[in-house]
């Protein structure tokens, strides 16, 4: 069965909340799903009508309870992440001396490694199949099977010679009902990580200006990737990747690798540039203070001052 955003959105808050007993009104999906009241009601009604949600007598004083009946959560299985991609192998020499002995994911801020941001939010989004590319320094990855022991980790050797396409190569046939991470990257709201997701995505923030990598859009999906821009979204390195999008995304990175000078290409620009045109990624907009992205020495001794000793 195939819902629309509304029916979706609707569905993935009362599957968020089925384990409460709070009394959800067509007020309070509004505001959570971001909708108008009268655009949760004649949701509901369709939801109802196909047997995906229903009134319980479970609410409190008596009143009725609006929750999602087990067609609804099996008409939401399409939509679930099924596994988590990190691409770690890279060398970080931005962040010099500090990566000279450890891989930039590993590096601690305010005594928390980066990637173990990532991760948290990967497993409390129920996500449990974890894959890490690792290349440089790669066997220091292996603390991490500590804290999250059903990690499994893939081994990228060409990490040095290439650009991240290469880490795209090894989990090509991975990416469907995927997140792909950039492990660099310090999330301060785990939330971005969800259960579930519409439709493929990258993460971006509105952005007046910026000299960084970023997005143009056109009715919310990205029309164009370059480098430093007006009135576009600055990207971040976090995109998910639907069934149908997954299972292209294959032989497109092969394509893309093996073209002249293909090795040194951006795993993003696949999708985001030389194929740009048989794919719809939508923008999820986020802001700066969710996510920081820690690219120089100099970043890291504004986040974590005992850098700067």
């Amino acid at each position: 069965m195939g819902l629309n955003r509304s029916q979706f959105e609707i569905l993935v808050i009362l599957e968020a909340s089925r384990q409460g007993t709070e009394s959800l009104t067509q007020r309070s999906l509004a505001k959570r799903a971001g909708l108008s009241v009268g655009t949760v009601n004649k949701t509901l009604t369709w939801l109802g009508d196909a047997g995906l949600v229903e009134n319980s007598t479970q609410g409190p004083a008596g009143k009725g309870l609006l929750q999602i009946t087990p067609k609804g959560i099996e008409t939401l299985e399409p939509f679930r992440a099924r596994r988590a991609l990190f691409i770690a192998a890279g060398f970080g020499s931005r962040l010099v001396p500090i990566t000279l002995n450890t891989p930039k994911p590993l590096v601690r801020v305010k005594g928390q490694r980066i990637i173990d941001t990532l991760l948290d939010a990967v497993i409390a989004a129920g996500i449990e199949e974890i894959l890490i590319v690792r290349g440089y320094l790669g066997e220091q990855f292996d603390q991490l099977l500590y804290k999250y022991p059903g990690i499994r980790f893939l081994e990228n050797p060409f990490y040095n010679e290439t650009n991240n396409i290469s880490s795209a190569v090894c989990i090509r046939y991975l990416l469907k009902n995927a997140y792909v991470l950039e492990s660099d990257l310090y999330l301060n709201n785990p939330s971005l990580i969800s259960k579930y997701q519409f439709t493929s995505n990258y993460l971006g923030v509105p952005a007046e200006l910026t000299d960084d990598w970023c997005f143009e859009t056109k009715n919310g999906y990205i029309s164009r990737l370059k480098v430093g821009g007006r009135n576009c979204h600055h990207m971040f390195g976090i995109s998910y990747w639907n069934e149908r999008d997954g299972a292209r995304m294959a032989e497109h990175i092969r394509a893309v690798y093996e073209m002249p000078g293909g090795k040194e290409r951006y795993w993003d620009q696949v999708a985001l540039e030389y194929f740009i045109k048989e794919y719809n990624i939508e923008v999820r907009e986020c802001s700066f203070e969710d996510i920081i992205e820690i690219d120089t020495f100099s970043d890291l001794k504004k986040q974590d001052r005992t850098y700067a000793v």
